[in-house]
C-alpha cells in the first residue's frame, strides 16, 4: 500500500509535516533541527501506512475516522521532541489492543524499540478479571515495568491519554468521569513527575472540566472577566521591569505575564478557603535570561523595584524539585497594591519546565531520543519504588491507593547523606523516610541520625532536613510503628513483613486450604504443572510457595486462586484433558420438592451437619453413612475426612432451595481472626457482621505480647454468598492479617 499523495487522504486533514513526511520521504524542513535521516522519515511513513491500513473502517465515537487518533498521538510526541521510534509507536499505540496484529509480527515489521513502547502502553483486555479495579491494577503494573525498561513508555501513554480527554465529550457520561477521575489521580501527577508541565496542566484542566462543571465555568467566567485589566497592568509592569533588566545589562529572552492554569486557581481557593478576589496569584510574570547568575542579578532588580512580601521567596535552582523543576519564585506587592508572582528561570530551566523528560531529546540530544536514563536515573527513586511494590501489593485496591499517594507531589523536602532530594507527606518521620528509599531499608531501619543528632523515629521531619537512617540485620518492623508513620507505603510494607514473618505457619495452612478444595488426587504434580506456574505469575507472585503463603494469610482469596486456575488450564488445553480436580464440583440438581427436609437424599433419614466443615447452603455437599448411629454425616466436598471414606458409605445430596421446614435459615459456622491489637478492632469486625445481617453467637479475645490478637467468633450465616461477602469486607480492614474457619474433630 503507498499513501504518497495527499489525494489518499480526502477522508480526513492530515498535518503539514505528516504531509511532507509522506510526499517526499523525508521529514519537512520545520523538523530539520530533529536531525531525523532519511531512514528515520522512513520509519514514520511506514508506521502511519501500517496504522492507516489496520484501522480503515474502524471510527471513533465522535464518527471520525479512527486514525485521526492515532495521528493526533503522534503530533503530540512530535511536539515534545519525541523521535521516529516514538513517533511511529504513536501511530501504532492501538493496533496490538485493537486489531488482530501480534506483538511479534510488530517486531517484524518496525524492530524491537517500536515494539517494546506499543506493548509498554498496550491495555490486557484480552485477558478475563474478577473486576475493573484488578484490570486497572493490572494495566499500570504493566505500564510502570515497561517504563523501568524505557521511560519513553509514559510519554508515549501521556500524549495518548491527552487526546483523549481533548476528545472525551463524545462519550457517556460515566465514562467521562471514569476517564477523567483516571486522568488526574495517576496521569497528571505521572506528567508533574516527569516534570512535563505543559501537559499535567492541560490534563488537570480538562479532568477538571468534566468532574466538577459548574467549579469550572464558574472559574473560568472570573478568569474571562478580569482577562483585559489584568493583562494590561501585567503588560506595564513586564515593560518597566525589561527597560531595567536591558539597562544593567541582562539579556532577556522572554518577559510576560502567564495566566495559572484553572485547576491550579480552583486549588488555591480550596486549600486557603478565599474567593477569587482573594488569589494573589491568578496570574505570574515570567522572567527568561541567559544564565544562572542573571537569575539572581534579576531577582535583586525585582526587589529593588517592587517590596517583597516576606516568607514568600524560594529558591528551587539551588535546591530543585524531584522532578528537575527550577526557578526563583518571589511575591511582591505589584503597582496596583496586590501581591504578584514572579518567576525567574534560564531557557533551559524553562525547557524542562515545560519538556520535563523530554527536554533532553527536544533540546540537548535532538535525533537521539531514547530510553537510556543514564546519568538521570536518580531522579527516579520513586518509579523504582513503585517497582518495589510489584511483588509487594497483590490486593488490586491497595496497589491503586499506593501509587495515587506517591505520585502527588509531597510537601516537605529532605535530603539523604548524599544529597538527594526525597519528598514526603506532612508529617512524615524517618520510618517513611527509610521506606520510601528502599523496602529492606525499612525492614532493618534501627535508628535515625537528623541532621547528625541521634533522634526518635518518630521525629516529624522537617524541610531542609538530612536523614541518615541506620540498619541492623537483626532489626525488624515493630507494630507500634503503625501509630506514627504517614505514608501508605510505609503503613502496608510494615503490615505485610508482619504476615511474612508467620510464613512457615501460612504455608502449611495455604496448602491444606487448596489442597482440601482441589483433592489429594494428582495435587502434588499440578503444584508443578505450567498451568500453576502461570497462575502464579498472573496473581503477581514469585514462586507457588509464595502463592500458598499468601493464600494462608488471607492476602488473596482461594476461589480467586482456583478461578484463575482453572481459567489458565482450560485456555491451554482441551476441556476433555483438563485434570478432574480443576473441574468444578458438580452436584445433584435441586429440584422442585414439597418436602420440608434442607437436603435432598436424605428424607426420612437421621442426619447431622459435620462439625469439621460446616457446610453451608451453596456449597458443594456429600452424605457419609457414619458408624456409630448417627445417622447421615453431611460434609462439606473435599472434605478431608472424606477421603478415606469408601464408595459404599458415600451418599449423593444436594441443597433444597425450596425447603419449607421449620429448621432455622442460619447455620452455625466458627471462624478466627488475627489482627493487630487496637482499640476498636473488634467493633470494626462487629460491625461489617451486623451490616451483612449474620448474627454472633459467642466472641472470646486473647491478646498476646506481641501485640496481635486472635479473636474467636461463633456465627450464624444463611448461605456460602453471604459468608464470602462477609469474608472479604472483614479481610480488608487494614488491621486483619488472617481469617479462616474453624474446624472439629469429626467422631
Amino acid at each position: 500500500m503507498n499513501l504518497t499523495a495527499p489525494a489518499s487522504f480526502s477522508e480526513f486533514t492530515v498535518p503539514e509535516w505528516l504531509q511532507a513526511c509522506l510526499t517526499t520521504r523525508q521529514v519537512a524542513a520545520d523538523c530539520s533541527e530533529a536531525q531525523t535521516t532519511r531512514t528515520d522519515a522512513d520509519l514514520v511513513c511506514r508506521a502511519f501506512e501500517f496504522a492507516y491500513r489496520l484501522h480503515q473502517g474502524q471510527y471513533r465515537a465522535s464518527g471520525e475516522p479512527y486514525i485521526m487518533h492515532p495521528i493526533a498521538v503522534a503530533g503530540l510526541l512530535r511536539d515534545l521532541g519525541g523521535g521516529s521510534a516514538m513517533i511511529a509507536a504513536g501511530f501504532l499505540h492501538d493496533v496490538v489492543e485493537d486489531t488482530e496484529i501480534t506483538s511479534d509480527e510488530l517486531e517484524a515489521q518496525f524492530g524491537k524499540e517500536v515494539r517494546l513502547l506499543v506493548e509498554g502502553v498496550t491495555k490486557l483486555s484480552k485477558f478475563n478479571f474478577s473486576s475493573k479495579t484488578e484490570r486497572q491494577a493490572e494495566n499500570f503494573r504493566r505500564m510502570f515495568l515497561a517504563m523501568a525498561q524505557d521511560i519513553r513508555v509514559i510519554v508515549v501513554k501521556l500524549a495518548d491519554r491527552l487526546h483523549n480527554m481533548r476528545t472525551l465529550e463524545h462519550l457517556s457520561d460515566a465514562k467521562r468521569c471514569q476517564i477523567a477521575l483516571e486522568t488526574r489521580e495517576i496521569f497528571a501527577p505521572l506528567a508533574n513527575r516527569l516534570g512535563i508541565g505543559r501537559l499535567k496542566w492541560e490534563l488537570e484542566d480538562l479532568s477538571f472540566k468534566y468532574l466538577e462543571p459548574d467549579a469550572y465555568r464558574s472559574i473560568q467566567e472570573l478568569v474571562a472577566e478580569k482577562r483585559i485589566d489584568r493583562e494590561t497592568q501585567l503588560n506595564e509592569l513586564a515593560n518597566n521591569l525589561r527597560d531595567r533588566l536591558e539597562h544593567i545589562g541582562i539579556r532577556v529572552f522572554d518577559l510576560s505575564g502567564r495566566p495559572k492554569h484553572l485547576y491550579g486557581i480552583y486549588q488555591k481557593m480550596q486549600q486557603q478557603q478565599k474567593g477569587y478576589d482573594e488569589i494573589y496569584d491568578v496570574a505570574a510574570v515570567r522572567i527568561i535570561v541567559e544564565a544562572n547568575e542573571d537569575c539572581y542579578r534579576a531577582l535583586a532588580i525585582v526587589h529593588d523595584m517592587f517590596r517583597p512580601i516576606p516568607g514568600r521567596f524560594k529558591d528551587y535552582i539551588g535546591l530543585p524539585k524531584p522532578n528537575r523543576y527550577q526557578s526563583l519564585h518571589t511575591v511582591v506587592v505589584g503597582t496596583t497594591g496586590r501581591p504578584l508572582e514572579v518567576q525567574i528561570r534560564t531557557l533551559e530551566m524553562h525547557h524542562i519546565a515545560e519538556y520535563g523528560i523530554a527536554a533532553h531529546w527536544k533540546y540537548k540530544e535532538a535525533g537521539n531520543s531514547n530510553g537510556n536514563m543514564t546519568g538521570t536515573d536518580e531522579k527516579f527513586t520513586w518509579l523504582r519504588q513503585l517497582l518495589d511494590w510489584q511483588s509487594d501489593l497483590k490486593d488490586a485496591q491497595e496497589y491503586l491507593e499506593s501509587i495515587r499517594e506517591d505520585l502527588f507531589d509531597g510537601e516537605v523536602y529532605v535530603f539523604t547523606p548524599q544529597s538527594d532530594v526525597v519528598s514526603l507527606g506532612r508529617g512524615a518521620t524517618a520510618v517513611d523516610f527509610a521506606y520510601r528509599i528502599h523496602t529492606e531499608v525499612g525492614n532493618h531501619c534501627a535508628g535515625t541520625r537528623i541532621n547528625g543528632r541521634m533522634m526518635t523515629l518518630d521525629t516529624p521531619l522537617k524541610n531542609g532536613d538530612i536523614i541518615e537512617i541506620l540498619t541492623n540485620k537483626s532489626s525488624h518492623p515493630s507494630l507500634d510503628w503503625l501509630n506514627f508513620v504517614v505514608t501508605t507505603s510505609a503503613r502496608n510494607r510494615i503490615r505485610q513483613w508482619y504476615k511474612r514473618s508467620h510464613r512457615d505457619e501460612n504455608l502449611a495452612r495455604g496448602r491444606e486450604m487448596l489442597e482440601r478444595e482441589l483433592g489429594k488426587n494428582g495435587f502434588e504434580a499440578l503444584l508443578k504443572s505450567a498451568p500453576m506456574l502461570a497462575t502464579v505469575e498472573r496473581c503477581n507472585y514469585h514462586s507457588v510457595d509464595d502463592l500458598l503463603a499468601a493464600i494462608g494469610y488471607g492476602e488473596i482469596t482461594l476461589n480467586h486462586v482456583v478461578n484463575r486456575l482453572r481459567e489458565t488450564v482450560k485456555a491451554q488445553q482441551p476441556i476433555a484433558t483438563v485434570p478432574q480436580l480443576l473441574l468444578p464440583s458438580t452436584t445433584p440438581k435441586a429440584l422442585p420438592s414439597p418436602c420440608k427436609s434442607p437436603i435432598i437424599g436424605v428424607e426420612g433419614l437421621l442426619y447431622h451437619l459435620a462439625g469439621c466443615c460446616t457446610p453451608v447452603p451453596g456449597e458443594p455437599i456429600i452424605g457419609v453413612v457414619t458408624r456409630s448411629n448417627r445417622g447421615i454425616s453431611i460434609h462439606r466436598q473435599g472434605c478431608s475426612n472424606v477421603e478415606q471414606v469408601p464408595g459404599d458409605r458415600l451418599v449423593p445430596v444436594s441443597w433444597n432451595s425450596t425447603q419449607e421446614g421449620e429448621r432455622p435459615q442460619t447455620y452455625p459456622i466458627d471462624i478466627q481472626i488475627t489482627v493487630i491489637d487496637r482499640v476498636g478492632v473488634l467493633k470494626d469486625i462487629l460491625s461489617r457482621l451486623t451490616d451483612n445481617n449474620i448474627n454472633v453467637r459467642n466472641a472470646q479475645v486473647r491478646t498476646f505480647p506481641d501485640q496481635t490478637a486472635v479473636i474467636d467468633l461463633g456465627i450464624d450465616v444463611r448461605n456460602h454468598d453471604q459468608l464470602e461477602r462477609t469474608f472479604a469486607q472483614v479481610k480488608k480492614l487494614s488491621d486483619v492479617l488472617n481469617l479462616h474457619r474453624l474446624s472439629q474433630s469429626e467422631d
